[in-house]
């Protein structure tokens, strides 16, 4: 009975320093949020993300125009930039920054992979879509000129 007793205290205390190291674990890994940007770039305030939306904006570029620059996945996260540039269209500024890449089209640069995430319709079904202040794009963004004030996305659909 002493023996029983024994192995039933043991596992408890197992299983219950399990679920404190899993959950010791799982707020150490959650501490760098946000800060996945690519070398060389700084964020802003580090406030908590609300509504799958993280609210650190990074810095990137240098150049004397800036424009806000918004990535939304396929799980509808979103990542902001502030880009600053002196390139002519919002491509190069976001080619150069290898912020987006693709391959060179009939109509233009058919973009497959924006902020590292790929989106290719032939194998995934889906394809990233190009915004100009909220509302679906009928230029490319290879010949979107940048212009003050404008803000732009790509969006998985």
């Amino acid at each position: 009975m002493q023996m029983k007793r024994s192995k039933k205290l043991s596992s408890l205390i197992l299983c219950i320093a399990l679920i404190v190291a899993m959950a010791l674990y799982t707020t150490g890994c959650n501490t760098n949020a946000g800060n996945d940007a690519p070398s060389g770039t700084k964020t802003e305030a580090n406030a908590p993300a609300e509504n799958n939306v993280q609210s650190d904006e990074t810095q990137l570029g240098e150049g004397s125009t800036e424009f806000l620059f918004t990535v939304v996945d396929k799980d509808g996260n979103e990542t902001k930039f502030e880009i600053h540039t002196d390139k002519e269209t919002v491509g190069e500024a976001l080619l150069e920054l290898e912020l987006i890449d693709g391959e060179d089209g009939e109509y233009g640069l058919y973009v497959k992979s924006v902020n590292g995430i790929t989106a290719d319709y032939d194998t995934d079904g889906v394809y990233w879509a190009f915004y100009i202040n909220d509302e679906y794009a009928s230029t490319g963004v290879d010949a979107t000129p940048i212009k003050d004030g404008d803000s732009y996305s790509f969006k998985v659909e």
